[in-house]
């Protein structure tokens, strides 16, 4: 058997979706710290476009670690959950593109008079 370095004979594939899942939690959880920063420079309540992209790399990264685990409650849940941030995302990606298209349009009309 090779030698392997004492720092990485702990290193086993639980141990490694351990840290998967632990990082994916983080990650998820960041965004309600996202938001409530937003929210209190905004003094309103607002999710800003990186509460949604935070979500869903946090969402897709438990969804993996639920179906290591095999655990169907878990793995209902978060993919039910991808299917809303990315809704979100495409919304807000097809607002953004209609204003731009909007403001073009206008810059077009102005040229022209």
């Amino acid at each position: 058997m090779p030698w392997t370095p004492p720092s990485l004979r702990a290193l086993t594939p639980e141990a490694v979706w351990l840290a998967a899942g632990l990082l994916a939690q983080a990650l998820f959880a960041a965004r309600f710290l996202v938001q409530w920063i937003a929210s209190e420079r905004a003094r309103e309540s607002v999710v800003p476009v990186a509460f949604w992209y935070l979500s869903l790399a946090g969402g897709a990264m438990l969804l993996a670690y639920a179906v290591h685990r095999r655990d169907p409650v878990f793995i209902l849940g978060q993919s039910m959950g991808l299917f809303v941030y990315g809704r979100n995302l495409l919304l807000i990606h097809r607002r953004a593109a209609a204003e731009r298209r909007a403001s073009g349009m206008a810059g077009d009309r102005g040229a022209s008079r």
